[in-house]
């Protein structure tokens, strides 16, 4: 059965692991979702997987709709959540309104999330989830901040950790319908999972979280630049690599390349 915005949030209370991934095109969704995936996020991560860029920041509104048509092409069962890109919904709430608006019209996602958990943030969550919008949040870090916190660890000190932990409450009462927690203490993301009645997902914030996600090229060993809290299960990478190698040495030497002649 198809998994919904309700069905997600109910899971809270049986303690329901979330298994949850990244995919940005009709392929890799199509694998995600036939292997039992939960939630599938179109992250604007993949800017830098799959654009080449250095940051999410260039990512752009209709380039994140392109994909989110992919990926939706390709499942059935999954929750698709779809990110805001930077700066489609932080100049007003109606331009945020517009943006995700789009999204939820010119694609099959059936939700979308945003960073940040400070007040204009806040007000903007719960303006979307009064006009039916869902939503899911996202603090600790948050990379489209990445030119003003960098991609270092959030919550080390007492003070951050309580502002943390506010944002996370202050994002549930708005309406969220689920929050991401990336790289934070894990006592202070078990903190937050069990005082907020909303699932929690967890990036590198320690297994007690309601849910886990990771971007999809981390997990599989496919990106360059893993981040420190990834222990990839494979490295396909390599393996790719070394296909590649071995099928250019055989066109070298034109041996069988399994290509059946008429």
């Amino acid at each position: 059965m198809p998994i919904t915005v309700p069905k997600l949030r109910h899971w809270k209370q049986p303690h329901r692991s979330i298994v949850a991934l990244t995919a940005s095109d009709f392929t890799m969704a199509q694998i995600l979702d036939q292997a039992g995936v939960d939630v599938i996020l179109v992250g604007d991560s993949l800017a830098m997987v799959c654009l080449g860029y250095s940051t999410t920041l260039p990512l752009t509104l209709d380039q994140m709709i392109y994909h989110v048509q992919a990926v939706c092409r390709g499942v059935t069962n999954a929750l698709v959540v779809a990110d805001l890109p930077f700066l489609s919904y932080q100049v007003s709430k109606e331009e945020a309104i517009r943006s995700a608006g789009r999204i939820l019209k010119e694609t099959e996602a059936q939700a979308v999330k945003l960073e940040g958990g400070h007040p204009s943030a806040v007000q903007t969550i719960e303006r979307l989830v009064e006009i039916g919008i869902p939503v899911m949040g996202h603090i600790g870090v948050t990379p489209q901040s990445v030119r003003q916190m960098g991609y270092r660890a959030q919550g080390q000190t007492p003070d951050s950790a309580q502002l943390i932990y506010d944002q996370a409450h202050a994002v549930s009462q708005a309406g969220a319908f689920a929050l991401i927690l990336e790289n934070i203490p894990p006592d202070l993301a078990r903190q937050i999972t069990q005082s907020v009645p909303i699932p929690t997902i967890g990036i590198g914030a320690g297994a007690d979280c309601d849910g886990q996600i990771l971007v999809t090229y981390d997990l599989l060993g496919l990106s360059d630049n893993i981040p420190p809290f990834v222990q990839p299960l494979i490295n396909l990478r390599q393996i790719i690599t070394d296909t590649v190698k071995a099928y250019s040495a055989k066109v070298h030497t034109r041996n069988n390349l399994g290509i059946v002649e008429n």
